[in-house]
């Protein structure tokens, strides 16, 4: 079981269509089952109840998330796969010490795969959709493994299975979800 956690400002957000439910859509269809919870209903150990977690996207001017910060201090210690997509891969970078940074993009971009990895195969240039006001600094301990002209697309944790993409997979590139739910 996924566990996808939403980041929208509130439970059951008009953003969760646009952000969560695509996720989950596209990995129930992939045969994965996934269960939604929001950010602030979580308890820190229940993510270690579930085989993988998910930290999804939020609407553009939706970063209540920053500022709360705290409720995410389980990523540090989980011992499971965790994939944060645009404003995830934001908390992930900040809770491991990168900043939360303006940058501002919107729409196709080109992406180049600069490192293999179990999350984006091997590298080549790929098409991603971003739609987002912030980027996040690469935290020590995470090397990259996708940029784009001047940013940080894709990044992944020196030790343990915690990834970030900045671009948004349940749009295009669905692939990337099923490789991360087939994670060991």
């Amino acid at each position: 079981m996924i566990l996808l956690v939403d980041l929208c400002f509130e439970q059951e957000s008009l953003s969760r269509p646009e952000f969560v439910d695509p996720i989950a859509d596209a990995l129930r269809r992939a045969g994965f089952s996934c269960k939604v919870h929001h950010f602030t209903e979580l308890k820190e150990d229940e993510p270690e109840n579930y085989d993988r977690v998910i930290l999804c996207g939020t609407a553009l001017r939706d970063n209540a998330y920053v500022g709360q910060l705290e409720p995410f201090s389980w990523i540090k210690s989980c011992k499971k796969p965790i994939l944060g997509i645009c404003a995830g891969m934001q908390v992930i970078g900040a809770v491991f010490g990168g900043r939360i940074v303006p940058q501002p993009v919107i729409g196709m971009e080109k992406i180049e795969i600069v490192m293999k990895s179990p999350l984006l195969g091997v590298p080549r240039e790929i098409e991603g959709y971003h739609l987002h006001d912030f980027g996040v600094s690469v935290p020590t301990g995470f090397r990259v493994l996708a940029e784009s002209r001047e940013h940080v697309c894709a990044f992944q944790h020196d030790r343990w299975p915690v990834y970030g993409v900045m671009f948004h997979p349940e749009v295009r590139n669905r692939w990337i979800l099923e490789r991360f739910a087939k994670l060991r």
